[in-house]
């Protein structure tokens, strides 16, 4: 029974189990924000696990599978934007501003909290990252002395709240453009977001997978140059 439970077979269904029962829960509650697909599954796959007694490690172990079609699914976020390049006329320049600033204020303002709550200086490494996707968060994690492990929590953790909340607030700032809501979404609430997103637009989808891939990327440049100054 244990090596039934703990084979990759297993686990890849149970998570794609959760993930159709978090899609099923979105239908049944009509879009309700909570009703988060991501966030269903993770409380379905971990409370399974819980109830098991399966190791997180080997978990992840099982999955890998999904994590080499995780990055194919990021890739194929271009598909929407290639629909939409069009729209990029215009929006060029402020993208292209508005992304190493969030970025910015992401990494400055998370470090400053945390030094002012006393947090040690490994914790305030793990933090700093969380702008970017996972896998870039967690690599860049391990580079600059943080927790990695810790640090994938949180910026899951992140996404899916802002995945949550976040097109309730940007409709509450009143920003209406399908480019901009995008732009956010995909900078803070990383391939979450995005799919969010493209489930509320197409245009909107599409404008947050190109903001996924060039905050990961802003991150990678700059969150050196902001902890030089900062720590």
């Amino acid at each position: 029974m244990r090596e039934l439970v703990e084979s990759p077979v297993f686990l890849v269904g149970l998570t794609l189990a959760a993930y159709r029962i978090g899609c099923w829960v979105r239908d049944r509650a009509r879009g309700h924000a909570l009703a988060q697909p991501v966030l269903v599954a993770i409380v379905v796959t971990g409370a399974t696990l819980l109830a098991l007694d399966i190791d997180a490690t080997v978990y992840a172990d099982g999955v890998q599978v999904l994590s080499f079609w995780l990055g194919a699914a990021t890739v194929a976020l271009a598909v929407p934007l290639h629909r939409q390049v069009s729209r990029l006329r215009g929006f060029v320049v402020p993208m292209l501003v508005a992304i190493p600033l969030g970025v910015t204020t992401s990494v400055v303002s998370v470090v400053l909290l945390a030094r002012w709550t006393g947090a040690d200086e490994e914790l305030a490494l793990t933090l700093s990252p969380k702008a970017a996707t996972t896998p870039v968060s967690i690599a860049l994690s391990e580079t600059i002395g943080g927790i990695p492990s810790l640090t994938a929590a949180l910026t899951i953790a992140i996404g899916v709240l802002g995945a949550i909340a976040g097109p309730a607030l940007l409709t509450l700032a009143r920003i209406t453009d399908r480019r901009a809501r995008g732009l956010a979404l995909g900078g803070v609430s990383h391939g979450i977001g995005a799919s969010r997103a493209l489930v509320e637009d197409e245009t909107e989808g599409a404008f947050a997978g190109l903001s996924m891939g060039l905050t990961a990327l802003t991150t990678s440049l700059l969150l050196p140059l902001l902890l030089t100054v900062l720590l």
